[in-house]
């Protein structure tokens, strides 16, 4: 039986902090019991032997729309946000390894980083088997086992599209989600991943292959939920319909590029799915690729992902037209970030994290000094007046409106 995986207001008041943030769950093996993902639950009564055994149901009052139950942690000061609608609980500050892990940092600064990230509250980590050719996932997989962090203290996710050259290697067809995610898994040294995500949508699979395919690695207790990358607001909604026809569990959220740039998708289209289904949002990129720090001003440094090999595309885009009208406006708002005590990757990260229905927004860093940093947008982030953002709105010139 499917059962609803909206948070209420009631059922999140009713345990404890230390609960919502660590309390124990399930684990991925063992029957229906390690299911803990995407509305998936026990048949209600499932545990009784007749009618006193059930207890009696007390009526909940609706959370108020578009609330996300936010928390700090003690000692840490993070705030943790639940992903989406679902029970799980996630750092408003995740880290990637895009880029960097296995490829641009060395895995001794890997380390320095990820563990920065773990003492200051940080709980997501986010990868895929296709960053750096899989090695992304060997580091961070070797790092996680040499710090010996209880498994329970983080939440991984991986995403799966393009682990190979075979045609069968690519895609989201059943045998690449489940012998992909397996591959992820040895990599990383994991019994499971917290959240896999489909890496961008497959017009080459069917809709309910896909969803089949995740619901089976779920019930396998190779994932614990599942979610979307890089996907249109109307296939997200059919993944959702597909699992809900066939009583199979549907996405809990949306990986989404967002920055100061890149704005409709997430503030325009998937609060919408926030609303409607429950679906979350993970952003990535709040800094543009680095573009929204002023160090750029008018040249490329020898020292940033720019000049890494293969991302001549990215120093195509900052050196174009359209690339410097940005760095012009991101010099604008270097006066806003002076008056708020803070730089200008702070505040666009700041930025982020106040748009509805984000549970958490990627930071991919290359060292621990620049996570600290980074990290420093959370004081910013009350700072944040509407009288702010409508003035950071009025520089930009791009909010995005509703289409009538």
């Amino acid at each position: 039986m499917q059962v609803s995986i909206a948070c209420t207001e009631q059922n999140l008041r009713s345990r404890s902090s230390e609960d919502r943030l660590c309390g124990p769950r399930p684990g991925p093996g063992g029957g229906n019991g390690g299911l803990v993902g995407g509305g998936h639950g026990n048949p209600p009564g499932g545990g009784g032997s007749g009618p006193k055994a059930r207890a009696a149901v007390v009526p909940r009052p609706p959370a108020p729309a578009g609330a996300l139950r936010e928390s700090t942690g003690r000692g840490t000061g993070m705030k943790y946000r639940n992903l989406g609608k679902s029970g799980l609980r996630v750092s408003c500050l995740g880290l990637g390894t895009w880029v960097t892990f296995g490829s641009q940092i060395s895995d001794e600064t890997a380390e320095d980083v990820l563990t920065v990230a773990y003492e200051h509250g940080v709980n997501l980590f986010d990868t895929a088997e296709v960053y750096a050719a899989g090695k992304a996932e060997r580091t961070l997989g070797n790092i996680l086992k040499s710090k010996g962090w209880r498994r329970s203290s983080y939440v991984i996710t991986t995403k799966i599209f393009w682990g190979g050259q075979a045609e069968t290697e690519r895609g989201l067809s059943r045998k690449h989600i489940i012998e992909g995610l397996r591959g992820s898994l040895e990599r990383l040294q994991l019994g499971y991943v917290d959240i896999v995500f489909a890496n961008r949508s497959d017009p080459n699979s069917p809709m309910e292959e896909i969803v089949r395919a995740m619901t089976y690695v779920i019930n396998q207790g190779l994932a614990l939920y599942w979610g979307t990358s890089r996907w249109g607001a109307a296939e997200i909604m059919e993944a959702y319909s597909m699992a809900r026809q066939f009583n199979l569990i549907p996405p809990v959220c949306e990986q989404a590029e967002h920055h100061l740039f890149q704005r409709e998708k997430v503030e325009m289209q998937l609060p919408e799915l926030y609303h409607k289904i429950g679906v979350g949002s993970v952003t990535w990129s709040p800094l543009a690729c680095g573009l929204i720090t002023s160090k750029y001003d008018g040249r490329v440094p020898d020292t940033c992902r720019v000049t890494i090999k293969g991302y001549q595309w990215h120093k195509d885009k900052v050196q174009s037209e359209d690339g410097k009208k940005q760095q012009a406006k991101v010099m604008d708002l270097l006066p806003i970030a002076h008056q708020l005590g803070c730089t200008v990757a702070q505040l666009a990260i700041a930025w982020c994290l106040r748009s509805e229905g984000v549970s958490s927004v990627l930071l991919g860093v290359s060292s621990a000094e620049q996570l600290v940093e980074h990290l420093g947008a959370l004081q910013v982030l009350s700072q944040l007046t509407p009288q702010t953002v409508i003035e950071i709105d009025g520089l930009l010139g791009n909010k995005p409106h509703p289409k009538k």
